[in-house]
């Protein structure tokens, strides 16, 4: 049997010492692996690091502390933590980012972006809006900034769509070697419709030349075929140019001195479930005869052109 003192004087003579000192006489084992998720790498007790591991430990996160450039940071130069290099501080982004006189600039710029803004909403308003005291005074002016980037045709939505059908004509005088004939009505707006029909990808053209063009006229003429402002001219010139260059794909035997342009105008005939009585009779809209001029011709047909100026020449002569 052995007692206490025995075991004391066996344990002091391999170091001796109470208990606690007994613990830390011994050298502690250092792993320098993977740490492990608990006890020691047997499976045993759990290692306690000895203090030269946390004096290592300490020197290591001091280390750590000190700036890139490889001067400590001072805490008392960074009270609040934000402007410390590397750290995650609240930064200034947006015009409050910019230097005065780049946010003096990009104010103005924001401003006048919001005055154009503003202005062009008003204008569109005022163009689709039904008639009023604005429009009476400023019409010119509201019509020359929408037209012709801006223009809106929204019938779909208006009160009283469209239910009329339009069909534009014309007919040619021509001067050949059996002398002067007049051509038979033609029908534009049926080429037209016969371009698009079962067409995957029918042309802007097709579609929307033509008739483009004529309520353009319509618009700026009146009933008697006069002009009622500064675009009249301009309407008519336009649709000159669109019937010569329909033209110009037939061959009349000779040349076209003259035009006659008209509309024809059927209402949509009511459905067969509708007990309202529609007439469908055409009504025809004929304009005067025009004389065609070297400027009316396409670009295309240059010697045309250059015999029409000659002609005109030798007549004002």
């Amino acid at each position: 049997m052995v007692i206490n003192g025995d075991r004391g004087g066996m344990v002091a003579e391999h170091g001796g010492g109470a208990e606690s000192e007994r613990k830390a006489a011994w050298p502690e084992a250092v792993s320098h692996g993977p740490e492990e998720p608990s006890g020691g790498p047997d499976g045993g007790e759990p290692q306690v690091p000895s203090p030269q591991q946390d004096a290592g430990r300490g020197a290591t996160s001091d280390t750590a502390d000190e700036a890139e450039d490889g001067h400590p940071l001072d805490s008392d130069a960074y009270p609040d933590g934000e402007d410390l290099p590397g750290a995650a501080g609240p930064r200034i982004v947006g015009i409050a980012g910019l230097s005065m006189p780049y946010q003096v600039v990009a104010a103005l710029a924001l401003a006048l972006v919001g005055a154009l803004g503003a202005v062009h909403l008003a204008m569109v308003f005022l163009h689709v809006a039904p008639s009023n005291t604005l429009t009476k005074q400023h019409g010119e002016a509201i019509d020359e900034w929408v037209y012709p980037e801006f223009e809106q045709n929204w019938k779909l939505f208006a009160p009283n769509p469209l239910q009329q059908n339009v069909s534009v004509h014309v007919r040619a005088e021509v001067a050949g070697d059996e002398g002067r004939r007049t051509t038979p009505w033609m029908s534009l707006s049926s080429e037209d419709g016969e371009a698009i029909r079962g067409s995957l990808l029918p042309s802007h053209v097709d579609q929307n030349e033509l008739r483009r063009g004529w309520d353009f006229y319509l618009n700026s003429h009146d009933s008697e075929n006069r002009p009622n402002g500064v675009r009249g001219d301009l309407s008519e010139r336009y649709v000159r140019r669109i019937v010569m260059l329909r033209l110009s794909e037939h061959d009349y035997g000779g040349t076209v001195d003259r035009i006659q342009v008209r509309s024809s105008v059927r209402s949509v005939p009511a459905p067969p479930w509708s007990e309202e009585k529609i007439s469908t009779r055409p009504h025809y809209r004929v304009l005067p005869w025009w004389s065609v001029t070297s400027d009316d011709l396409p670009e295309a047909d240059a010697p045309a052109r250059a015999s029409r100026a000659s002609r005109a020449e030798e007549t004002d002569k």
